[in-house]
């Protein structure tokens, strides 16, 4: 077969495996050699013998049942199963909608079934009828079922009959003992152990935390498919804890990422991006076309407090606009919570020389006091530096640490701890919200106090603006003074995380509709290298306090 433009033709594929399958059907041993070749190449078993459907295509010119024929990058995901499957390391798909990528890994499944002796493949989606429901190609198992029964009668198991062996989310191979089961929702992972185990759009599952505990028991090979869904869930988590695949052997020890963009369909032209764009803008969907076709995971969150764009902007952005070096240290230390997220939840402490975040750092601990030590180390060498702590929870015993350590002379004269409760009131609570080019309040903005939930939802809300700022003095040339703007060194230690959380947060209203601020939505962690940021930017006002380190 040759390679074909899109969408192909189909006569002239027909037409081959017609003369093929003639060929196989009078020569065993012609039959014989194509099937031990057909074990190690998938994609062209794919290409000679599978159809996939489209309904789209019915009354067009081309008929809605077509050879499967891929195009550059689905045979380049083939490999990537074949990679992850041989390594036994998993795999993150992460892709544009209507790429085929589910019709693929279908036929692929499909292929381990009939050419792995004892294969057991898995899958599961978020809904029981996403996973099978009889009669509906756009289920996971009807996709398979018919994909079975357009391939020739010379490839499928000795004794296999679609009425016996094809059950409701179960295919079974009586000729090698291999077989395909689906579970949905909450079920996923709870049946028996799998060669491999697919998850479509995994990253709209609930449950999603418990469902990775159940499947890390189930198999060695995860492959996790999906448009994206916003930040901070597991499939964004996995995705930027990952490695991007190339070509060739599996990634190990980590996550191996797959992309399949919308520019890799030969169907997808700019005139079809630019006209889907417009269509989406114009029906009010502009968020959902940035989800599902731009891969934009912070688009599919509504309400998030710094979208993406004005962090990224923020990335040396000193040395863009020419910052004054120096300015006063101030530092700000989040402390942890041991027990929450599953034991994973992690210290985090910021500091910054005027506008420029310049030390980034987190860990875990057994108890505040090896955390209160390690942020003292850390403002080493920044002179007069004042670290704002989260007094609240467990962060109260930073207090009692530092008394003690101060009463033995172990603090650094040049240090001071002062403490910062996001629960407290908002600070000036009688000025306005927003502020005139002169610095004076503009009274037909709201007051601080009408305004915000608490002092957290002002912190953040002012840390948006400093962003905002930046991004506009980057792209559009408008001049602010340094100390209303925020620089982040590309050199930072933990720069990619510190991205990805300062965009997590999202706007909620309290009952009294004041501003109140989400920092973990459903399925994410605690942003704490964010949070830590935002209190160095937002500090309390200096006030003596009869615990002052002096």
């Amino acid at each position: 077969m040759t390679p074909h433009t899109f969408p192909p033709d189909p006569v002239p594929v027909y037409q081959w495996r017609q003369a093929k399958l003639r060929a196989l059907r009078a020569d065993p041993a012609l039959l014989a050699s194509a099937k031990a070749y057909y074990r190690t190449h998938p994609v062209d078993f794919i290409e000679h013998w599978m159809n996939t459907y489209d309904p789209r295509l019915a009354g067009s010119d081309h008929p809605a049942t077509m050879p499967f024929l891929l195009f550059a990058r689905q045979k380049q995901m083939v490999q990537f199963l074949l990679a992850c499957l041989r390594a036994k390391e998993n795999g993150l798909i992460e892709k544009s909608r209507d790429m085929g990528a589910s019709w693929l890994a279908c036929a692929f499944s499909v292929w381990l079934f009939l050419f792995w002796d004892g294969a057991s493949i898995g899958w599961g989606s978020r809904k029981e009828q996403l996973v099978d429901r009889a009669g509906d190609p756009d289920s996971l198992f009807e996709k398979m079922r018919m994909l079975l029964a357009d391939i020739p009668r010379e490839f499928l198991p000795t004794g296999f009959t679609p009425r016996l062996h094809c059950a409701r989310m179960k295919i079974l191979n009586p000729e090698n003992g291999a077989s395909i089961t689906g579970e949905a929702g909450h079920n996923i992972g709870r049946g028996g152990r799998k060669l491999i185990y697919f998850k479509d759009e995994s990253a709209h599952y609930e449950q999603a935390e418990s469902i990775e505990a159940a499947l890390a028991d189930t198999t060695n090979v995860q492959i996790d498919m999906s448009s994206v869904n916003g930040i901070g869930n597991v499939f964004h988590r996995r995705r930027e804890a990952g490695r991007e695949w190339q070509s060739g052997e599996a990634y190990t020890g980590v996550t191996n990422v797959f992309v399949l963009d919308w520019r890799d369909h030969p169907g997808k032209t700019n005139a079809w991006y630019k006209a889907r764009k417009r269509k989406a803008t114009a029906d009010g969907l502009a968020h959902i076309f940035a989800q599902e076709v731009e891969r934009n995971y912070a688009a599919s969150v509504e309400g998030v407090i710094i979208p993406p764009d004005w962090v990224r902007a923020a990335v040396d952005a000193h040395k863009l606009l020419g910052f004054a070096e120096g300015g006063a240290w101030v530092g700000a230390l989040d402390v942890a919570d041991s027990f929450a997220f599953g034991g994973m939840d992690k210290n985090a402490f910021a500091a910054r020389q005027g506008p420029v975040l310049r030390a980034l750092d987190c860990w875990a601990a057994r108890d505040t006091g090896e955390t209160t030590r390690r942020s003292l180390a850390l403002a080493r060498g920044k002179p007069g530096i004042e670290i704002n702590y989260d007094c609240i929870g467990v962060g109260a015993g930073v207090k009692a640490e530092v008394n003690r350590l101060a009463e033995e002379g172990l603090v650094q004269k040049t240090v001071r701890f002062v403490s910062w409760d996001a629960g407290a009131g908002v600070l000036w609570p009688d000025r306005h919200v927003v502020e005139n080019a002169d610095g004076s309040d503009d009274p037909n903005s709201p007051l601080n106090g009408d305004f915000y939930e608490n002092l957290k939802a002002q912190g953040w809300w002012l840390l948006r603006l400093r962003f905002q700022r930046t991004y506009r003095a980057v792209h559009e040339g408008i001049i602010y003074p340094a100390d209303q703007l925020i620089s982040l060194p590309a050199d930072l230690a933990h720069l990619n995380t510190l991205i990805k959380e300062l965009s997590q947060p999202v706007a909620t209203h309290s009952a009294r509709l004041r501003l109140k601020v989400d920092k973990a939505p459903a399925g994410t962690r605690s942003p704490n290298l964010a949070d830590a940021v935002m209190m160095a930017f937002w500090p309390m006002p200096r006030r003596v306090t009869m615990w002052d380190v002096v």
